[in-house]
């Protein structure tokens, strides 16, 4: 049965409005995916959306009448409003609305967890990479890890069994070799690392009854999307062969 959500969220970055709005409308492969706006009001948004507010760098609100590719949602609706903060940085206001179709709890409570995950990904990208070039990368992990270890399995393959969010750990990132990262962020349903070059996220989708899901921010001048891509597919098909 349909029904309503709204999520909102309300937080501050050491960034600058100009630095936010960037982030949301051109840099978003550096801490979501990548997509494009047409800078105008009414102008096109992503999965066939449309811009009903463009007053850069204040607000932005995308909303969309049947989402492209999401067939569990009839509307969906972003906005963030960005205010100065006295002394610098900015307030970020985010409001996600919409209706949706089927299995409304679980898809209610993934989209609020998945949220959290997203933002602090923002504001990791507003601190430490601002402004970079991202090469984006995303795939899912074998049908195997949806169980309810899926995500535990990773953790246990890159070595974070004991870490704790914050800590600074070494791990065989796959295709990066070991290298020191940063476990940004760390709950029972995702996983997120830092290093110099790049940011990992690891999605325990296997909680919401998808497989886990793996996307990749790299930074680095020399990054090749297709081949992070292929060798976390590896990875992970032998993790959970």
């Amino acid at each position: 049965m349909s029904k309503e959500f709204e999520i909102v969220r309300e937080f501050e970055v050491d960034a600058s409005p100009e630095e936010v709005w960037d982030a949301i409308t051109t840099g978003t492969g550096g801490w979501l995916w990548p997509m494009e706006y047409e800078p105008k009001e009414g102008g096109a948004a992503p999965f066939g959306g449309t811009l009903t507010a463009w007053d850069p760098p204040r607000h932005l609100t995308a909303r969309t009448e049947n989402v492209e590719g999401m067939p569990q949602q009839t509307f969906n609706q972003l906005e963030h409003v960005i205010e100065p903060r006295e002394g610098g940085g900015c307030y970020v206001r985010y409001v996600h609305s919409g209706i949706l179709v089927d299995d409304w709890d679980n898809q209610y409570d993934g989209a609020n967890k998945h949220t959290d995950f997203y933002l602090h990904t923002l504001r990791q990208y507003l601190v430490h990479f601002t402004g970079r070039p991202a090469t984006f990368a995303t795939l899912d992990a074998p049908a195997a890890s949806n169980t309810p270890d899926g995500l535990e399995v990773v953790s246990r393959g890159l070595g974070l069994e004991d870490a704790a969010q914050d800590d600074t750990v070494r791990v065989e990132v796959p295709g990066a070799g070991p290298v020191d990262a940063v476990l940004d962020y760390r709950n029972p349903y995702f996983i997120g690392l830092r290093t110099d070059e790049a940011m990992y996220r690891i999605f325990g989708r296997n909680h919401f009854g998808a497989p886990v899901g793996v996307s990749v921010h790299d930074f680095a001048t020399d990054a090749d999307a297709g081949k992070n891509e292929a060798v976390w597919r590896t990875w992970l098909t032998g993790l959970f062969a």
